[in-house]
């Protein structure tokens, strides 16, 4: 693709996704099945981040609906969240074989259309799922452990929050306290916290 995906900021999501799905610009185009351009409302307030497609979504073209999506579903639905609710994307949009972790030259070639599906979305919250997307987005940020459940000041007053991958809870299923899915859980919580203040104080 010889144009800058970044010109696209006036565009639609839809007009951005047909741009998405004929993308090259990087090796991972050679072996897709599906683009997994991102899913949710265009109107968000949260923005959820992780670093790639894994074999379900690049099977179906949709994000984070193999066994972390449905983690991640019920992460959700605990606080009484839907995908409808929020927008759901990785940096990148196409499956890394083996569902191994992209490289950089694989983010910064993809990276631009998550950049421009942010400035079209206008999330206040971007919350980020698991070491990868959070470096990637705030390379200043601690390693995961450190930093998830910290809300972190980021661009132009926009708030970023660190929350363990999905699949990570798969690793280790323990809902004992302090375990990585009790952490969740009150994570979770501190976001649906966030959102219904800040609803609050728009109707105010």
């Amino acid at each position: 693709m010889s144009e800058n995906p970044q010109s696209g900021y006036g565009l639609t999501l839809d007009a951005l996704r047909d741009r998405v799905v004929t993308c090259q610009r990087c090796s991972l185009s050679e072996t897709r099945t599906h683009v997994v351009f991102g899913e949710g409302s265009p109107d968000a307030a949260v923005l959820f981040v992780g670093e790639g497609p894994g074999e379900v979504e690049d099977q179906t073209g949709r994000p984070f609906v193999g066994p972390a999506g449905k983690k991640l579903d019920e992460v959700l639905a605990s606080v009484e969240l839907r995908r409808d609710d929020v927008y759901i994307g990785n940096i990148v949009k196409c499956r890394p074989p083996g569902n191994r972790v992209p490289n950089r030259t694989e983010m910064e070639c993809c990276a631009p259309y998550l950049e421009a599906q942010m400035a079209m979305i206008n999330p206040a919250l971007v919350v980020t799922l698991g070491n990868t997307a959070t470096q990637w987005l705030m390379p200043e940020a601690p390693g995961i452990t450190k930093a998830r459940g910290t809300f972190f000041n980021w661009r132009g007053g926009i708030k970023l929050f660190p929350m363990f991958h999905p699949s990570y809870l798969l690793r280790y299923p323990s809902r004992a306290t302090g375990s990585p899915k009790h952490l969740t859980w009150l994570d979770i919580q501190e976001v649906r916290k966030w959102l219904d203040e800040r609803t609050a104080a728009h109707a105010a």
